[in-house]
């Protein structure tokens, strides 16, 4: 099963999935079960840029401030991390301004319904990660029968 894994898709790193899993998981519990507070990125945000309530400013700020701290503290570590993008900016700013808006009217993003809202069997996050699922399902079949895809 696993070598048929590794040949379908020659570029999986599952190890480094696996890691960055754990500790996406250990984040969402270290805030639940400390300050009880949920690790939502946009929730997060909001408070940051005063759109709203919920974590104390100064948590909201240090946890985002850690995102691109851990990217770069991991960069450091192994040489860098290969990444690419849309060759358009306009493109990559309203993609950005389409999800912002997706997580506003969802009540959250990914990170707090699809990890912590599952792992607290909420209703309203198995709904909302059932449809970020399906979003993007169609979304890559759109590009790529639009020959956009990589």
């Amino acid at each position: 099963m696993f070598d048929w894994f590794m040949q379908s898709f020659p570029d999986a790193q599952p190890l480094h999935g696996l890691a960055g899993g754990v500790l996406i998981g250990l984040a969402g519990a270290v805030m639940l079960l400390g300050p009880g507070r949920i690790a939502g990125i946009s929730g997060m945000t909001a408070r940051v840029a005063g759109l709203s309530g919920g974590a104390p400013w100064p948590l909201a700020a240090l946890f985002l401030a850690g995102l691109p701290a851990g990217a770069l503290a991991v960069a450091a570590l192994i040489g860098g991390i290969p990444a690419q993008f849309p060759p358009s900016l306009v493109l990559l700013a309203i993609a950005g301004l389409v999800t912002g808006v997706g997580t506003r009217l969802g009540s959250g993003c990914t990170s707090g319904h699809g990890v912590c809202g599952l792992s607290r069997l909420s209703p309203r996050s198995i709904v909302a990660t059932l449809t970020f699922i399906a979003t993007g399902m169609v979304t890559v079949a759109l590009v790529n029968a639009l020959g956009g895809g990589i």
